[in-house]
């Protein structure tokens, strides 16, 4: 089938013309997912790969495409990709998590169509099932500001993509069984830029190569699994211009802590001496120290980089302190959160607020990580075709996780699905607080929100007098320091179930995650798109007649 058919059978279809804008442009990839042989980090391991490449494609869109992307999995289990940082705006059908979605049985494929809609910026992809995250199949995504809203800034000579992460040479069947036996991961063994770590014995080819005197963008993501990683590069400053979709006001840093799940751009000018220079990124707070490194090549230079690697600092602190110098461009054009009223967050009158308190602890002996009490537990059958279906009674139970942690011994961990239900529309203030001595990263499926505060020690109301409720950065991931807290606000106003999830794939898979359920209660397509004919069924809704589309 051409192309040209498909996009008419799409813009045709009665149960999917709601997921696809047939003004908009439509950009169409087919993925084949399989096992590969490599060594990242010199050890021969068992990787994923995505059309035989470790990390994946880049998907390079512009706002508002719709992305029909098919993906084959070739594995030996099922599989699943979510879109991090998409806010797949009234369509939860396709965030690719095992609460909204049936997992892609081995063997065949499925095609996910959502639209990148009223968003700029730098996003990743990664599989959400087991510890597939472990061997790969992550990679970045971009969407680039249409023509008619420029940037506020000159356009660079060109763009790249830069994952950097932390790596086992585990597989990821050796991690995953480790959890099940109740066990932690332990640490990893490296640091990777893009896949890779340069040797540095002169052979190292760059990852990059800049025209002396010219600016590029490096779009700089953490698609690691345990630390945060400091990024520099030798002899450069880099300048801020945007993070998670949002521009930002542009302070010049010489070096960036990202946590788990985070992207920055930044722009950087190639105004040192023609030659060789290492980009490094390396593990923070912990004891010992994984450096990764890979080269950028001047064009025409002469020269190695040299091997003494400019320092990271020392302490998370200064990492705090970076954090709060992060304020929102409030007079670039680009996409605005929605609704377009939202960036006056500090004036809308906060409907409810949900405190998040993380734990760790035993259950019949084996290791669980939990919020509030509750480690979430994924049924057989997605949360969210339970619930459009309304068997959700069968599957699981609304708030049982209640807004405040509870009082009793934080080791107390109760294991079952953990959805909350908020009425659409509502303004939601969400605290989470870290009482550990290790940093929490947390990320929000399906929405933006703005990170107003952190601080060290225990939250109450009266910290809110110490919010930034002027320019906090839209963004959908936010850190908590260890024995700290931080807060986010934002407006609910897109039906569907959204996960709420540590960044560390360890403490997800081991429960610390939950679901929102932002329900359609009016059953109306201005609230929420219909479920895609093409979409997967298992569980108890298997057999089950679908139930009646949405109406206007």
């Amino acid at each position: 089938m051409s192309r040209m058919m498909l996009m008419l059978l799409l813009c045709l279809s009665v149960g999917t013309i709601s997921v696809v804008h047939c003004g908009n442009p439509y950009l169409f990839f087919t993925w084949n997912v399989t096992y590969g042989t490599l060594s990242p980090l010199g050890v021969p391991q068992q990787v994923i790969l995505i059309n035989g490449q470790f990390p994946g494609p880049n998907i390079n869109s512009t706002t508002n495409n719709n992305i029909v992307l098919n993906v084959f999995n070739n594995l030996d289990e099922p599989f699943l990709v979510t879109w991090h940082g998409l806010q797949q705006r009234k369509n939860s059908w396709q965030d690719g998590t095992l609460g909204t979605m049936c997992p892609i049985p081995p063997g065949t494929n499925y095609t996910y169509q959502f639209q990148v809609k009223d968003q700029i910026g730098t996003y990743m992809y990664y599989p959400t099932t087991a510890m597939h995250k472990a061997a790969g199949a992550f990679g970045g995504l971009r969407v680039n500001s249409r023509l008619l809203i420029p940037v506020p800034y000159a356009d660079p000579e060109d763009e790249y993509t830069v994952l950097i992460g932390d790596w086992f040479t585990k597989s990821h069947t050796q991690l995953k069984k480790l959890l099940d036996g109740g066990r932690s991961m332990a640490r990893p063994d490296g640091v990777l830029i893009n896949g890779k770590s340069s040797k540095g014995d002169g052979k190292d080819e760059p990852l990059f190569v800049m025209k002396p005197g010219k600016t590029y963008k490096y779009r700089i993501c953490n698609v690691g699994l345990k630390n945060t990683l400091n990024f520099r590069i030798q002899g450069h400053s880099m300048k801020l211009v945007e993070l998670e979709g949002s521009h930002t006001v542009q302070n010049t840093y010489d070096s960036m802590d990202v946590h788990l799940g985070q992207c920055f751009s930044v722009l950087v000018t190639a105004d040192k001496d023609p030659k060789d220079y290492y980009m490094v990124a390396s593990t923070r707070f912990t004891n010992s120290v994984l450096t990764g490194k890979g080269i950028i090549r001047y064009e025409n230079g002469k020269g190695p980089a040299s091997p003494e690697l400019p320092k990271a600092p020392v302490g998370w602190a200064w990492s705090l302190n970076q954090f709060r110098s992060f304020r929102w461009n409030l007079t670039a054009s680009a996409a605005r959160p929605n609704p377009q009223g939202s960036y006056h967050y500090g004036k809308i009158n906060i409907t409810r607020t949900i405190k998040l308190v993380n734990s760790a602890s035993k259950v019949d002996g084996k290791l669980r990580y939990a919020i509030n009490g509750i480690s979430h537990v994924d049924p057989e059958t997605p949360l969210k075709l339970a619930d459009y279906y309304k068997v959700y009674d069968k599957v699981f139970k609304f708030d049982t996780m209640k807004d405040t942690p509870p009082a009793t011994a934080a080791d107390k961990i109760t294991m079952e699905p953990n959805v909350v239900n908020i009425t659409i529309r509502d303004f939601v203030e969400i605290i989470f607080e870290n009482p550990e001595k290790s940093l929490q990263t947390w990320h929000l499926d399906g929405y933006s929100f703005f990170s107003v505060g952190s601080e060290p020690g225990t939250w109450t109301p009266e910290k809110r007098s110490n919010y930034n409720l002027l320019d906090a950065v839209s963004r959908y991931t936010v850190q908590v320091f260890p024995k700290s807290w931080a807060a986010i606000m934002l407006t609910f106003d897109s039906a569907g179930m959204w996960n709420v999830r540590s960044e560390q794939p360890e403490r997800r898979y081991l429960g610390q995650q939950f679901y929102v359920g932002v329900e359609n209660i009016a059953r109306s397509l201005r609230n929420e798109y219909n479920m895609p004919d093409n979409a997967l069924v298992c569980g108890i809704v298997k057999d089950m007649p679908k139930p009646a589309p949405f109406s206007m």
